[in-house]
């Protein structure tokens, strides 16, 4: 069994995902890392700032919203990825059908709950169908915009318990729009604020997209992402790769045998790889790279042992898992970044990394901090070192 140890697998992370050399361009850039993470806006331009030399924001912007090349999709683990839009069948046929029905049952439920509709399957059907004629004439609009065209979005219902924080009274828009999402029927299109803030519109599917392609049947769909991950990630466990896709083992090891992977060696346990990337990586050169919370890198792996000091967890991840602002040296987080009051990037170090490494991340500090230009990035999933510097 060919033995692939911690240092090839972060020559391969750093190779394969930007770092050594940088990638051409943001569709590029996706494509090679598989989707990006876009629960936080700014999350997509920040890591494509990082591995797509001389990029500016009005470069992602019209990958995403001129030539629509990238196009957001919630999908696996319910989570909201920038997919290279060639890709989108194979997720619309699997990891996102799977959230989708996840989204729909607990709708009907809420919609119930609420004394919204004694029917809430039949309720839903007729608010689908009147928000896509709400949508016919293709003019990108809030959720609070529909609202005002459907009135059965502005349906309130309750979430969670007063004492919860992120509990109240809603309008059910929003999650209507959600699952229409889930289901590929809606897109997000323009934002309607500046880019680093979430203010989604919605447009419907076959008015944002010139060809709306079927979505693949699951099985291939799930071995389509796998593939793909692979490619971007292997060797991966088992474990990492049911965690990203937020599937069942039956899921991943049925997406193994059909794309042929290759059990692989690693300094922990077993992991695979596609079948034609058994060769030997050669060495790259030491890099620095400052990524952004939630960056596709960070949250990649499940196990995280050969890029992430475990003791480092509770300081850079949240208590849910969420990634906050990263510093890597050389394949090995070794920090985070924040910003001051004026924007200045500044370094935030849990290790002694010596001279030459802080050099290079300071280095990189200074080079974020002009293109950022003075804006500053709000976080929602801040990890608790960030939080303590801006404390300090």
């Amino acid at each position: 069994m060919r033995h692939i140890d911690d240092t090839e697998r972060r020559t391969r992370l750093a190779r394969r995902q930007g770092f050594a050399g940088g990638l051409p361009d943001a569709v590029r850039a996706t494509r090679a890392m598989t989707v990006l993470h876009a629960t936080e806006a700014a999350t997509v331009h920040l890591a494509l700032w990082a591995r797509v030399p001389g990029i500016t924001v009005s470069d992602v912007e019209s990958a995403l919203h001129d030539d629509r090349a990238l196009v957001k999709q919630l999908a696996m683990r319910r989570t909201l990825f920038v997919f290279p839009r060639e890709l989108l069948p194979a997720a619309w046929g699997s990891a996102a059908a799977r959230v989708a029905v996840q989204q729909r049952k607990q709708l009907v439920k809420w919609v119930f709950q609420a004394g919204l509709a004694d029917d809430p399957d039949a309720w839903l059907a007729d608010v689908f169908a009147d928000v896509l004629v709400a949508m016919a004439d293709g003019t990108p609009r809030t959720t609070r915009e529909l609202r005002e065209l459907v009135p059965a979005l502005d349906g309130r219902f309750t979430l969670g318990t007063p004492e919860k924080k992120w509990g109240g009274d809603f309008p059910i828009g929003a999650w209507v729009m959600t699952t229409l999402g889930a289901e590929g029927r809606v897109v997000r299109g323009v934002n309607a604020g500046h880019w680093r803030l979430n203010k989604p519109t919605w447009v419907r599917t076959d008015l944002w997209l010139d060809e709306v392609p079927s979505p693949w049947p699951e099985d291939k769909g799930y071995a389509e992402l796998v593939r793909r991950w692979l490619g971007t990630f292997g060797p991966g466990t088992e474990t990492d790769i049911v965690w990203w896709l937020g599937a069942t083992k039956t899921i991943v090891r049925r997406a193994l045998a059909e794309i042929g992977a290759v059990e692989v060696a690693l300094d922990r346990g077993t992991g695979w790889v596609l079948p034609d990337d058994l060769d030997p990586e050669a060495p790259a050169a030491p890099w620095a790279a400052l990524l952004p919370t939630l960056d596709p890198t960070v949250m990649g792996w499940k196990e995280r042992a050969f890029y992430l000091d475990p003791a480092d967890t509770p300081y850079l991840f949240d208590s849910n898992g969420n990634a906050g602002n990263t510093a890597w040296w050389d394949g090995r987080v070794v920090g985070c970044w924040v910003q001051d009051d004026d924007g200045v990037v500044r370094l935030v170090l849990r290790h002694d990394v010596g001279a030459e490494a802080t050099a290079a991340l300071e280095a990189e500090a200074d080079r974020l901090t002009a293109w950022l230009d003075g804006v500053r990035i709000v976080n929602v999933y801040a990890s608790p070192q960030m939080k303590g510097a801006r404390l300090a």
